[in-house]
């Protein structure tokens, strides 16, 4: 097994661990794949696909239909471990349901993992629209500089981790409204610091505006964010500008206390 340095002074990478996440990747991306598109996909032999699929299968995070492989229910089990330890998803989840209920919007729990936004849950109300929203949300990571939780979590970050974060991801344009500039987002960032909570006004999906407010650990560590999410029409004038950001900003700060509370009381 070879491997290799990603930088002159960086840490050793191992070439078959990182081809064998590649084919997860792959297979989640393709929804599936045979060896032969597989093998077309990574640019290697054939056999050198069959040897990284069949050591999935024979560790069962892959299985077999036919000749198509696709992704074990094993990643279900795996990923709602992560879920279920995460302190946001344990003390945000109930918080979250009683805004929804209020509300009948979108709300999300959102995190932050190596640049990107990672929803760690969703909720749609009964006045949401659009049932494609929320796989969009849970299925891939988002960028965290066109989501109001996504920037309510960058304003929190230090300015260093917040520029490793833009050399690294960029960032890219989804709508007319997005942020694409550097020094504007940093302004965006200090006016969402001052008030307690950011906009996303557009900036992810046209017609989608929603508010987003900070979660802090214990110790102050940024947790991640929670943010309500609803179609232009009803996210606008008094309601956009001061009720819905005043009900994000008070049920985050619930969120943050019970954690605080039970990390005192030594329940986590």
């Amino acid at each position: 097994m070879s491997n290799h340095r990603t930088e002159d002074t960086g840490p050793r990478t191992l070439e078959t661990a990182t081809r064998t996440l590649d084919v997860i990747n792959r297979l989640k991306r393709m929804n599936g794949a045979t060896v032969t598109e597989m093998a077309d996909a990574l640019g290697c032999s054939k056999g050198g696909a069959y040897n990284h699929l069949v050591t999935l299968y024979e560790n069962d995070f892959v299985v077999k239909d036919d000749n198509v492989y696709k992704l074990s229910p094993r990643f279900i089990l795996m990923g709602e471990h992560v879920r279920q330890d995460n302190l946001l998803y344990q003390f945000g989840k109930g918080e979250l349901d009683e805004l929804i209920e209020k509300t009948g919007e979108y709300g999300q729990l959102v995190t932050e993992a190596h640049g990107l936004a990672i929803v760690i849950y969703l909720h749609r109300g009964e006045k949401a629209i659009g049932s494609d929203y929320p796989l969009h949300m849970e299925k891939k990571p988002l960028y965290l500089h066109h989501l109001a939780a996504g920037k309510s979590i960058l304003a929190h970050l230090p300015k260093a981790e917040v520029e490793k974060i833009i050399d690294k991801r960029g960032l890219p344009q989804r709508t007319e409204n997005t942020i694409t500039d550097s020094e504007t987002l940093y302004e965006e960032l200090e006016t969402v610091r001052e008030r307690g909570y950011a906009h996303n006004k557009e900036e992810e999906v046209d017609g989608l505006r929603a508010i987003g407010a900070p979660i802090s650990g214990p110790d102050g560590e940024m947790l991640g964010a929670l943010s309500l999410s609803g179609p232009k029409s009803r996210m606008q004038g008094e309601r956009f500008d001061e009720k819905i950001p005043q009900m994000v900003k008070n049920t985050a700060d619930i969120i943050e206390i019970n954690i605080k509370m039970a990390y005192r009381t030594k329940d986590i």
